[in-house]
């Protein structure tokens, strides 16, 4: 299995360009000599020179990696079933209806190492939608007053809900940015939800959470 990447044959190569031996930059960056010689006579990376058989052309590509990128970004992530339907209509255009081979999706990601496999946080859509930056921006607002900056830390409780939908796994795999390690996902909020709230003040004392069930009656 090859330790090198496109950046160290790079590397290798524009040493040599700059007088140092193919021997010696391929000691240095890790490349292996033939592949070094190759790449001076005009062989190209492999993913280029696969692109003439790949099903999307690399602008189709480019665009659906940012649609993968751009659903992330909105709580929407795909997963790898919705990834295949969306691509199965571009190539419908094109009257290519051939299925896409079994391997497609993590051929699809080694090519575009922006986009990784991450594990979904299910959140709720009125949660994701009033994050905004103009909220946010202006609750900060409220911390310039004279009477709430002369709370000491430790009296400064922040809380924060998350729960379970019943009925529903808590945690699914989609694709998102291979920036993060889980995104959240939206959902309905149309299920039943059993809450859950923390407390932790500003220095570090964590309450005991409270576990908050649906009811119709309160119990004495």
């Amino acid at each position: 299995m090859k330790q090198y990447t496109e950046y160290n044959i790079s590397q290798a190569i524009e040493a040599i360009t700059r007088g140092q031996s193919i021997r010696r930059a391929a000691l240095e960056w890790g490349v292996p000599n033939a592949t070094i010689r190759n790449r001076l006579q005009g062989a190209q990376p492999h993913g280029e020179a696969a692109q003439g058989q790949q099903r999307l052309s690399k602008t189709q590509e480019d665009h659906l990696a940012q649609w993968v990128l751009t659903q992330a970004a909105l709580g929407l992530p795909p997963t790898h079933s919705q990834l295949k339907t969306f691509t199965k209509r571009i190539l419908a255009v094109r009257e290519d209806t051939r299925p896409l081979g079994k391997r497609w999706v993590r051929a699809f990601l080694k090519r575009n190492p922006s986009i990784q496999v991450q594990r979904s946080r299910t959140i709720d859509s009125k949660r994701v939608n009033g994050a905004s930056t103009e909220i946010i921006r202006n609750w900060f607002h409220f911390l310039q007053i004279p009477a709430i900056k002369a709370i000491k830390p430790e009296n400064r409780y922040n809380a924060d809900e998350a729960g379970v939908m019943e009925g529903q796994g808590e945690n699914g795999l989609v694709l998102g940015s291979a920036e993060g390690r889980s995104i959240q996902k939206k959902q309905p909020g149309s299920r039943v939800w059993t809450s859950f709230i923390e407390c932790i003040s500003a220095t570090g004392v964590v309450l005991p959470p409270l576990v908050i069930f649906k009811g119709k009656s309160v119990q004495q």
